[in-house]
């Protein structure tokens, strides 16, 4: 039986969203990138400042995956994209731990959102300094029964195996 699913897929500002939903849709990706016009982040140029949007299928299932922006000047539209979502993603930059706080606080507000199932991705695993997904989990103070997924956003079996996960929690 085919189904359809709506994933939220959030983070901090530059934890990968965008090149998440990039690796693994299967059509051209919808993306509101803009060149950024203030300081935020050494070495990124761009920013979504409304949504991504792709669609991947899995087996029986397409999910319809949202990206969300991740500047907090852009937090309208957080909770507009969470509306109906069946399960949501948190993505975090494995090697920087100064935006752990904030993703601590993206899990809240979502979960505040819509009580759905989700999981927390600790990108950029193949980079130096990155914690592991259990310290991650003790970073952020998460409750055992919580997902953890190891992921490299720019690698399409990591993200499918991310994406897996999370479709596993929702009935």
């Amino acid at each position: 039986m085919r189904r359809a699913l709506k994933i939220v897929v959030t983070g901090p500002f530059g934890a990968g969203k965008t090149a998440f939903i990039k690796t693994i849709s299967g059509i051209d990706v919808v993306s509101t990138e803009r060149k950024i016009t203030r300081h935020a982040s050494a070495g990124k140029e761009e920013t979504t400042v409304a949504l991504d949007y792709g669609r991947v299928t899995l087996g029986q299932t397409t999910l319809h995956l949202f990206g969300t922006p991740g500047q907090k000047r852009f937090d309208f539209m957080w909770e507009i994209l969470s509306k109906e979502m069946d399960g949501f993603a948190v993505l975090v930059d494995s090697t920087e731990a100064r935006t752990f706080r904030e993703a601590r606080r993206l899990i809240n507000l979502f979960s505040r959102y819509n009580s759905v199932p989700y999981v927390v991705i600790a990108n950029k695993q193949d980079l130096a300094g990155a914690v592991s997904p259990a310290a991650l989990q003790r970073a952020l103070n998460l409750d055992g029964r919580i997902t953890v997924m190891p992921c490299i956003a720019t690698q399409k079996q990591s993200v499918r195996a991310a994406l897996q996960a999370l479709v596993e929690l929702i009935p």
